[in-house]
């Protein structure tokens, strides 16, 4: 009976460490397999016939089909740059300029992959419809609240966690494999101004 009971607390124990380990490496990635700059993460082999198996169940947990990383190249940030979680509750600033690539956008999720419902029906913005400065860098407005300029709308639940998502189409450089290449330095920076 005792052989048993620890064959049954080792199991479940087993269980819960696996499963656990899962979800992190799905939330957060592995060092080899994702690319970071700040609060923005990427699989690089997101679409791509090499992708290992982390990738794999990566996108199979985010229920997404992407297109090639030829084509697009995809990054998430549920963090500002000092790494507090995303939420409706505050308002942030991203301010960033030009990538290289053909046409890029971003949008704003909830934490289950739904965009954000807002009066509005602003989800996202791109590189097309940006207000930008003389020299060619933006500033966007994630609040809540409307904002002059650039702004997307966090929508009315001020507990909400947000994702933000930055798409990146046609880059305009690929490695040996084919994967698109991103100046991680040129990507937004997020920060956050106020909450409550």
């Amino acid at each position: 009976m005792r052989f048993l009971l620890f064959g049954i607390v080792a199991f479940a124990a087993a269980l819960v460490l696996g499963l656990g380990s899962a979800l992190l490496v799905l939330r957060h990635g592995l060092p080899y397999v994702t690319e970071r700059e700040g609060p923005w993460v990427s699989w690089p082999r997101e679409g791509h016939t090499s992708a290992d198996p982390y990738t794999k169940a990566y996108l199979a947990e985010s229920g997404r089909l992407p297109l090639a990383s030829t084509t697009v190249r995809y990054f998430l940030a549920r963090e500002d740059g000092n790494g507090s979680a995303l939420t409706a509750n505050c308002d942030y600033k991203l301010e960033g300029g030009a990538l290289n690539a053909r046409w890029w956008s971003l949008a704003l999720y909830d934490v289950d992959g739904n965009l954000i419902e807002n009066p509005s029906h602003r989800h996202s913005i791109n590189s097309e419809g940006m207000i930008r400065r003389g020299d060619g860098t933006y500033e966007l407005a994630v609040s809540r609240h409307a904002r002059p300029g650039n702004w997307l709308p966090a929508g009315d639940d001020a507990e909400q966690p947000l994702v933000l998502m930055l798409r990146i189409y046609y880059p305009g450089e690929t490695d040996p494999e084919g994967v698109g290449k991103i100046d991680l330095d040129r990507l937004p920076k997020i920060e956050r101004l106020s909450c409550g």
